[in-house]
C-alpha cells in the first residue's frame, strides 16, 4: 500500500463514491466525488495530507452549498405536462362548416370538432382559421 501515491488513493475514493451515485442518484456523492478529485489534483502537486483534507472538505461543502439551492428551485419549477383537452386551449383550427354563435365544427389537431363562436355577433367562414379558447365538452370554443 505505500507504493502507490496519494493521489491514486483519492481517485480510488472518487470512483468510490461515484459508484453509489449512479445506483442511489444521490447528487451529494457526487459532490463529495469532486472534492476527492481535487484532492488528488493537491496530492499530485505535492501537497500534504493536510492540505489535501482541507481541499476535500472545502470543495465538497461549497457545492454542496452552492449546488443544492440552486437544484431544489430547478426541481420545484418543473413544467407542468397538459394533456386532453387542457393541450388543446391556445391551438388554432380551420374552420369546415360555417361557425357562430349557435354551431359549425373546425378541424382542431387533425380532428374535426363541433364549435361555437365566443361573440355570439361573430361568424367565421369556411377555411378561415380561429383560435381555441375553451373545450366545452366536445364544442371548442373559438375566436
Amino acid at each position: 500500500m505505500n507504493d502507490i501515491d496519494a493521489w491514486v488513493w483519492w481517485l480510488i475514493g472518487a470512483a468510490a463514491l461515484g459508484i453509489p451515485l449512479v445506483i442511489t442518484a444521490m447528487p451529494e456523492l457526487g459532490m463529495l466525488a469532486v472534492g476527492a478529485v481535487a484532492a488528488a489534483g493537491v496530492a499530485g502537486l505535492g501537497g500534504g495530507v493536510v492540505a489535501q483534507v482541507l481541499v476535500f472538505v472545502a470543495v465538497s461543502v461549497a457545492l454542496i452549498f452552492a449546488v443544492r439551492p440552486l437544484a431544489a428551485r430547478h426541481r420545484a419549477q418543473r413544467p407542468q405536462l397538459v394533456s386532453g383537452v387542457d393541450a388543446l386551449k391556445g391551438k388554432q383550427a380551420v374552420v369546415l362548416e360555417r361557425v357562430d354563435s349557435s354551431g359549425g365544427r373546425i378541424k382542431l389537431a387533425g380532428e374535426v370538432w363541433s364549435a361555437r363562436a365566443l361573440d355570439s355577433g361573430q361568424a367565421y367562414e369556411v377555411g378561415q382559421e380561429v383560435d381555441v379558447v375553451e373545450i366545452e365538452g366536445a364544442t371548442a370554443i373559438v375566436m
